[in-house]
């Protein structure tokens, strides 16, 4: 627990009673109370809405309907906290896509399908998040209180001493408000803030005469639509697993198609501010043939439909800096989309959370620091450093973004450019500046890989390989 002592093993001596609280059962809350159970005798899971028995959309998460992937950083995170966490969701049957190999994808231009140099998982948030949530509510330490809403935060300015519920109206959680209610409090020695984009903890930290956070946002206004479909011709006229066309400046329309773990596929499509996709069914699938060649329109013609197009209009970066110092109370944290959210176009906010874990768990057991509340913070901050520094700067670049961190600053220049030489090598490059590049994306590697000597020289001097003129429906055969 933040601010206590531990054992040689960095976990809490358990039997004083010490109690954490999470705000929020999705992946970020049930990782971090996972943590906390190492730490404490008791972690209470306070959840808004009813837990699913399977896996299930929830109200509390409409962006579940939506693509969603993990990146090699997430496996490899939740591997760490879960062991064999990775194989049983591949026994699942979540879809393991190599790249660039397993996927056709038009980055500017089309991008060689070579050897893979990272794999994703694409299968569905609600099956990764019930395989998270079953390993973890098996831990006796940790309960839940479901269909109920956190409310406030009980304490002043100096500590956070638990945490104000209501229960919400009805008997699933899926909605009815709060009246006729009455507040409690949860007594707590630490609470963790989990409850995503839409927290409202910087409230209630100002209710208690505490400073609220610093916030720092980019919005492009990208908005999505997403339908699940049954692929009428068993493929995709290709071996490749997969489609996906990334945006930029210049093309500012996504979208692509992507297996789920039941056989069928999730298709997306996105547009900026003025140009969002329609979720109709005339207009989703016409909106397809916006993107920069009609491969995707073309199989959505023959696709079978299995859902409604769902809309998704929250996508913009925001990141609070409680890593600042502040007039903050000690025993209070934030993780995931609470502390920073991302793009979603960028995949990152799964894999993210897991490493928001990762560093919660190596802050609580660091034995050359005591973790305070401040230096837990600022390695939950860390976490998610790079995939902030990807997202708001490609996003900060796109026509029409807004905000208060949109302001370029001087090292920008001379920075994009770079990584514009970049760009325009990887998708042609499979032996150094490609691999680089995608492991950098993934959050494998950190940002300054790009600029290591042997990579600088191939983006500034080497030549540029022209990438395929046309979609590469067949994956490359080694050594051509």
């Amino acid at each position: 627990m933040v601010d206590h002592a531990r054992d040689e093993g960095g976990r809490r001596p358990h039997g004083d009673g010490r109690h954490a609280v999470v705000i929020g059962g999705s992946l970020a809350g049930l990782l971090a109370a996972h943590v906390l159970a190492g730490h404490a005798d008791r972690v209470t899971v306070v959840e808004r809405d009813r837990i699913p028995d399977g896996p299930e959309p929830r109200p509390g998460v409409p962006q579940s309907r939506h693509a969603h992937v993990l990146l090699e950083s997430g496996q490899l995170a939740l591997d760490s906290l879960l062991p064999g966490f990775t194989a049983e969701l591949r026994a699942a049957g979540a879809p393991r896509v190599g790249m660039p190999e397993d996927i056709v994808a038009w980055s500017g231009g089309w991008i060689r399908r070579t050897a893979p140099t990272t794999h994703i998982h694409t299968g569905s948030r609600d099956q990764l998040e019930h395989l998270v949530r079953r390993r973890v509510l098996a831990d006796p330490v940790i309960r839940t209180v479901e269909s109920t809403e956190a409310v406030g935060l009980a304490g002043d300015a100096l500590r956070v001493r638990g945490v104000l519920l209501r229960e919400r109206g009805g008997t699933n959680g899926t909605g009815g408000g709060t009246s006729g209610h009455r507040q409690r409090t949860l007594a707590a020695d630490l609470v963790v803030d989990a409850s995503g984009r839409g927290s409202r903890a910087p409230r209630w930290l100002a209710a208690l005469g505490a400073e609220p956070p610093q916030e720092e946002t980019i919005d492009t206004g990208q908005a999505y639509a997403s339908r699940v479909y049954r692929n009428a011709g068993g493929h995709l006229g290709t071996e490749a697993l997969a489609y996906w066309f990334y945006p930029n400046p210049s093309q500012t329309y996504a979208g692509g198609v992507l297996p789920l773990e039941d056989g069928s596929h999730l298709v997306a499509l996105a547009g900026l501010r003025g140009q969002e996709p329609p979720t109709d069914d005339a207009g989703f699938t016409a909106f397809a043939a916006r993107l920069p060649h009609p491969l995707l329109h073309e199989w959505l013609r023959t696709a079978e439909p299995r859902t409604p197009a769902y809309g998704f209009r929250s996508t913009a970066n925001l990141r609070r800096r409680y890593d600042r110092p502040g007039r903050r109370p000690a025993g209070f944290l934030a993780t995931g989309d609470a502390l920073c959210t991302f793009n979603p176009i960028y995949g990152q906010g799964m894999s993210v959370a897991a490493m928001s874990a990762v560093a919660l768990r190596d802050a609580l057991a660091c034995p050359r620091r005591r973790p305070t509340t401040l230096r837990v913070q600022r390695a939950l901050f860390d976490a998610s450093r790079q995939a902030w520094d990807i997202s708001a700067g490609a996003d900060r670049a796109m026509p029409g973004a807004v905000g208060n961190a949109v302001a370029s600053r001087a090292a920008d220049g001379p920075v994009g450019w770079y990584l514009d030489r970049v760009q325009r090598r990887y998708g042609g490059d499979p032996s150094l500046v490609g691999p680089v590049f995608r492991s950098v994306l993934t959050l494998t590697t950190p940002l300054s890989a790009l600029f290591a000597p042997r990579v600088a020289r191939a983006v500034l001097f080497g030549p540029v390989v022209r990438p395929p003129a046309a979609p590469p429906m067949r994956a490359e055969t080694a050594g051509c």
